[in-house]
């Protein structure tokens, strides 16, 4: 038997006071949906990296396009997905869009995100 095959309780017993305090300090409904939402964007690769090189500088859409190896359309649908998502944020100007991220929390969620999968 493996540790996971026995990472259950091998019997059944509640704790009332920890649920009581679990319950009271999970996350409200909406938030976790919200949350869950955030991470399902950042389920596309393409989506990370594009994150990962705007945490770094402001780019232009041709630039971001450059940068991943892919079309301007097709990375222009992708802002737009993270745009709706709040986790990044444009400026025009001129003829010029810049793109950065939303806000320093994206960036502190992926250098996290990155530390995490480099800790072995």
């Amino acid at each position: 038997m493996t540790a996971i095959d026995n990472a259950v309780c091998e019997e059944t017993c509640l704790h009332p006071e920890s649920i009581r305090a679990a319950r009271a300090e999970a996350l409200p409904e909406a938030d976790a949906r919200e949350l869950a939402a955030t991470f399902k964007i950042l389920g596309d690769p393409t989506r990370v990296k594009m994150l990962q090189i705007l945490s770094r500088r402001e780019l232009c859409v041709c630039d971001i396009a450059a940068a991943v190896g892919m079309g301007q359309s097709a990375i222009s649908h992708q802002l737009r997905l993270l745009r709706g998502a709040r986790l990044v944020k444009y400026r025009r100007d001129g003829r010029v869009v810049w793109y950065s991220l939303d806000d320093e929390h994206i960036a502190i969620l992926l250098a996290q995100g990155i530390e995490h999968i480099k800790h072995r």
